[in-house]
């Protein structure tokens, strides 16, 4: 009998997982897979290194820090260039830089006088009567205008949640954005309030906070935890159900058509929505619709290599996102020659371009080369590249970033429901508390503290989101 045991293998888990081992307790995580590590791959695409999941993370949190220290990670971590710092926008199809500074944004033409003029009117905006059931698309347009909403939130959601702005609720999947309103009636006064909050628990806000990635790819980051508990993991073993016994839980598990029991005192589920929701069926049938109802849009990363010589375009930034008003067959491209070393070289760039989403999903209704020709012939005219790519590969997530939609807060109060009603099982997957790499490495330890509570103390505490 294990005292916790975890299902999934992603960045969630392994973090969690490692708090646990390091305090001392009898652990097992369960994968379903041959591989760990969750949707955090990096793959070799012509000797560059090439992500097929999150490319990078935020730091804001010490607790990112902690981990690559602890696990001896200092020579591989790396922080972006300085350039990254230059994200594009198009519009009428060319690439203007988004303002990061008052005097930029003054003589951006990305937005236009009267555009600019709506935005600063924002402090003057009063609170919504229904935060809960929001969109961020409403949020926005109301706070600060509907060309805002165009050209830089737009794109900006397709970039982070490959989701639509009109379906995703503020509350749920932004809610530094729904607080700065709700605590401090706005976003600006919002944003220079909430610094010193920060400040006072060492953390950064996502928009000052530094990028970051390792030398050899994000996978670096969870191939080192796996290393840590290799003695604790259990690959190949498909979780089918988890039976609720007398102070104990039994996980049934499939390995190779043979089914296998693990009894455990705490659970903590951090698979994908989908799978926790057919694994707790039998437990509570509202959660299993909540969860199965969750949406994970389709999702194609594309990896083209080009030679330098070719490409017309500036290489100065991290890269542009597109705004669904330019009709354009993909949501955006990253330079990972100008953010991180090992991405490109002397000759060659190599450029990852994001297709589909939320946005754009119907697009997966041609043939997948017919997209990936249609994509690189808009990329290249973008670029001002006038050749074809040395190389390409690519990954197709069919079931890629959890959409924190409208009322998302109804499946919210079901995952709190169903923890109070089952102590000892705990929901931790990324449709719970953020889907950044910092919100996930942030969750493990809130996922650590409920469990040894529950463990060592029989304490049941409830899951509360940090907000940073």
């Amino acid at each position: 009998m294990e005292e916790i045991v975890i299902v999934g293998s992603g960045l969630t888990g392994l973090a969690t997982a490692y708090w646990l081992k390091k305090d001392g307790f009898k652990i097992k995580v369960i994968e379903s897979t041959s591989v760990t590590g969750g949707n955090i791959k990096t793959e070799k695409h012509q000797n560059f290194i090439f992500d097929t999941g999150p490319n990078s993370g935020l730091e804001t949190t010490p607790l990112i820090k902690k981990l690559v220290d602890e696990l001896q990670l200092n020579e591989e971590f790396i922080y972006a260039n300085k350039s990254a710092n230059k994200r594009y926008i198009l519009r009428n199809n060319v690439l203007h830089p988004l303002p990061l500074n008052p005097v930029d944004f003054i003589f951006s033409k990305l937005f236009s006088t009267k555009g600019k003029f709506r935005i600063l009117m924002e402090p003057f905006i009063g609170k919504s009567k229904d935060g809960y059931y929001q969109s961020v698309a409403e949020f926005v347009r109301r706070r600060l205008g509907q060309e805002f909403l165009d050209y830089a939130i737009n794109p900006f959601v397709s970039g982070v949640f490959a989701g639509d702005p009109e379906n995703l609720s503020v509350k749920s999947a932004f809610p530094k954005l729904y607080r700065l309103e709700e605590l401090y009636g706005g976003l600006f006064k919002g944003m220079i309030k909430g610094a010193k909050e920060r400040k006072r628990r060492a953390e950064k806000s996502k928009q000052s906070a530094a990028m970051f990635s390792f030398k050899n790819g994000m996978s670096v980051l969870t191939k080192s935890l796996s290393y840590f508990l290799k003695d604790e993991i259990l690959l190949n073993h498909r979780v089918e159900k988890i039976v609720k016994d007398t102070n104990k839980f039994k996980v049934i598990t499939n390995i190779n058509n043979s089914l296998k029991e693990i009894e455990a005192k705490a659970i903590l589920v951090t698979a994908p929505a989908y799978f926790t929701a057919e694994i707790l069926k039998d437990l509570d049938g509202y959660l299993f619709n909540q969860l199965n109802s969750i949406y994970y849009p389709p999702v194609l990363v594309l990896n083209a290599i080009y030679r330098k010589e070719k490409i017309g375009q500036a290489l100065d930034g991290f890269g542009f996102l597109i705004p669904e008003k330019e009709n354009k067959s993909f949501l955006g491209a990253i330079w990972n020659d100008s953010i991180f070393p090992n991405r490109g070289d002397e000759n060659f760039a190599s450029f990852t371009i994001f297709v589909g989403g939320a946005r754009q999903a119907e697009i997966f209704n041609k043939d997948l080369n017919e997209i990936i020709n249609i994509v690189l012939f808009e990329f290249e005219g973008i670029m001002k590249i006038n050749s074809q790519p040395e190389s390409i590969k690519y990954k197709l997530w069919e079931k890629a970033i959890p959409q924190y939609t409208i009322g998302y807060i109804e499946k919210e109060f079901a995952m709190t429901a169903f923890e109070q009603r089952n102590q000892g099982i705990f929901l931790g997957g990324n449709y719970r508390g953020g889907i950044s790499v910092g919100d996930c490495i942030k969750n493990s330890l809130i996922h650590y503290e409920r469990l040894s509570n529950f463990v060592k103390n029989n304490l049941f505490i409830e899951y509360t989101r940090e907000i940073n």
